[in-house]
C-alpha cells in the first residue's frame, strides 16, 4: 500500500473503512440471525443487551457514510470551479439514484421483476448531493446554517403523519415520513431513507470539509475535533435526558439498570433524529481526533474499506445474500419449498431460518476477510489509474 501514493486524507478513510465493515455486520445479521424476521433487535421488551447494542453500534454506518460523503465533495470541489463541482456533484447524486434502484433493490432481493424497490442510504446520498450541487453556489455560512435547521429542526416535523397515496403525500414520505408507495399493482417502492435530515447532514459534512484543506493548521483541526465531538455527545446527553424533543420515542425508567440504559439509547433512525444524529457523529469526530496520526497494520486494514466504499458496498450486500442462501441449501431439508416461498421479501424469509448471534458475527468476520482482497486490489487500480474519469463515480 506504501507503494502507491494518494493525495486522500487517511483518517477519513479509516473511519469510513470502520463504518462500512460494521455495515457488514448489521447485513449479516439481518440476513443470518434466528430473530431477524421475528422482533426488532431494539424492541426492549423482547431483545437482549448483546443483540440491542450490535444493533446500536451499526447505527454510525449511514450518519457517518452520508456525513463523509459531504466532506468528500467539499475537498474534491477545492481545487475546482463551483461549475464543475455541481456537474460531479449533480450527475453523481442521479448515478447513485439509479444504482439504488437497479442494483442495490436486486441485491437486497435478487427478484429480477423489482416487485420491491427499497430506497436506503444510497438514495439518501443521491438526493443529499443532487440538494448540494445547488448549495455550493452560497456561501458556506449559509450552507452551514441550512445544514444546521434541518438537522435540528426537523423533528418539530414529527407529528405530521400523512395517509394514502395521494402525490402530496407520497412527497411527504420521501421528504419525512418512511412509507411505501404502489408503483403499480404489482410494484411498490419502500422509502426507508426520508431525505430532509440526510440532506441537513451532507450540507454539515461538506463545511467540515474545510478543516481539512491543505494549509489548515493541524493544532487547530485537532482542537475543533475536540471540541465538535465532546459538544455533540454533550449536547445529547442533555437533550435526551430532558426527553422533551430531539427523537420520536421518549425513553422511560424500566425495572432494571440495563433495561434503563437501552431505553436511553434506543434512538430513531428512521428518519435519524437529532439525538441519533448527535450521538453518532460526536463520538466519530473523536475518533478521526485519535486516528488522525495513526499508522498501523490496523488502520492499514480499515484503510482499503474506506478509500473504495461503493465497490465494497454493492458487493458485501450481493456476498451477504447469496451466502444466506447457500446456508438454507445446506442446512435445510425443504430448502426448495423454502426459497420458493420467500418470493420478493427475501431478506424477512431467510431469517426465519437463521442461526445464534454467535454464529452471525463468525460469518461476518468470515465475509470481511473474504472481500478484503478484491476491495485492495481495486483500490491499487483506482489510484493506479486516476487518469480514468469513470472511476470517479465507482
Amino acid at each position: 500500500m506504501s507503494v502507491i501514493k494518494s493525495t486522500r486524507i487517511q483518517s477519513i478513510d479509516i473511519l469510513r473503512g470502520v463504518v462500512m465493515v460494521l455495515m457488514a455486520l448489521d447485513h449479516t445479521r439481518d440476513y443470518f440471525h434466528l430473530g431477524a424476521s421475528l422482533d426488532d433487535p431494539t424492541n426492549i421488551e423482547t431483545t437482549t443487551p448483546i443483540l440491542f447494542f450490535t444493533r446500536f453500534i451499526t447505527h454510525y454506518c449511514a450518519p457517518v457514510f452520508v456525513f463523509l460523503a459531504g466532506t468528500s465533495a467539499f475537498l474534491y470541489g477545492s481545487n475546482k470551479t463551483k461549475p464543475k463541482l455541481f456537474k460531479f456533484l449533480f450527475t453523481r447524486g442521479l448515478w447513485l439514484i439509479f444504482l439504488e434502484i437497479f442494483v442495490n433493490s436486486f441485491n437486497w432481493t435478487f427478484d429480477y421483476t423489482y416487485s420491491l424497490i427499497v430506497l436506503q442510504v444510497i438514495w439518501a446520498i443521491g438526493i443529499g448531493m443532487i440538494a448540494l450541487s445547488f448549495l455550493v453556489f452560497l456561501p458556506k455560512k449559509v450552507i452551514l446554517g441550512i445544514g444546521i435547521i434541518l438537522v435540528a429542526g426537523h423533528n418539530l416535523l414529527d407529528k405530521i403523519i400523512a395517509e394514502g397515496n395521494s402525490f402530496q403525500s407520497i412527497i411527504w414520505y420521501m421528504l419525512h415520513q418512511p412509507n411505501s408507495i404502489p408503483i403499480s399493482e404489482t410494484r411498490f417502492a419502500y422509502i426507508i431513507y426520508p431525505v430532509i435530515p440526510w440532506i441537513g447532514l451532507i450540507a454539515l459534512g461538506y463545511c467540515f470539509g474545510s478543516i481539512y484543506t491543505r494549509g489548515f493548521n493541524a493544532k487547530t483541526r485537532r482542537k475543533w475535533l475536540l471540541t465538535l465531538g465532546i459538544g455533540a455527545i454533550t449536547l445529547f446527553f442533555i437533550i435526551r435526558g430532558t426527553n422533551i424533543y430531539g427523537d420520536l420515542t421518549p425513553w422511560s425508567t424500566q425495572e432494571t439498570l440495563t433495561k434503563t440504559i437501552m431505553s436511553f439509547f434506543k434512538v430513531t433512525k428512521y428518519p435519524p433524529s437529532l439525538s441519533y444524529i448527535l450521538i453518532t457523529i460526536g463520538p466519530s469526530l473523536l475518533f478521526l481526533l485519535a486516528i488522525e496520526k495513526a499508522k498501523n497494520k490496523i488502520t492499514d486494514f480499515f484503510l482499503v474499506f474506506g478509500r473504495v466504499p461503493l465497490f465494497y458496498y454493492f458487493l458485501h450486500i450481493f456476498v451477504i445474500h447469496s451466502f444466506a442462501i447457500i446456508g438454507v441449501i445446506l442446512f435445510n431439508e425443504g430448502w426448495q419449498d423454502i426459497l420458493s416461498n420467500i418470493s420478493n421479501k427475501s431478506i424477512i424469509g431467510l431469517a426465519k431460518y437463521g442461526y445464534s448471534l454467535y454464529i452471525v458475527y463468525l460469518v461476518w468476520i468470515g465475509i470481511v476477510a473474504l472481500l478484503y482482497f478484491p476491495s485492495k486490489n481495486y483500490m491499487i487500480y483506482k489510484a493506479s489509474n486516476k487518469d480514468k474519469w469513470w472511476l470517479s463515480y465507482l
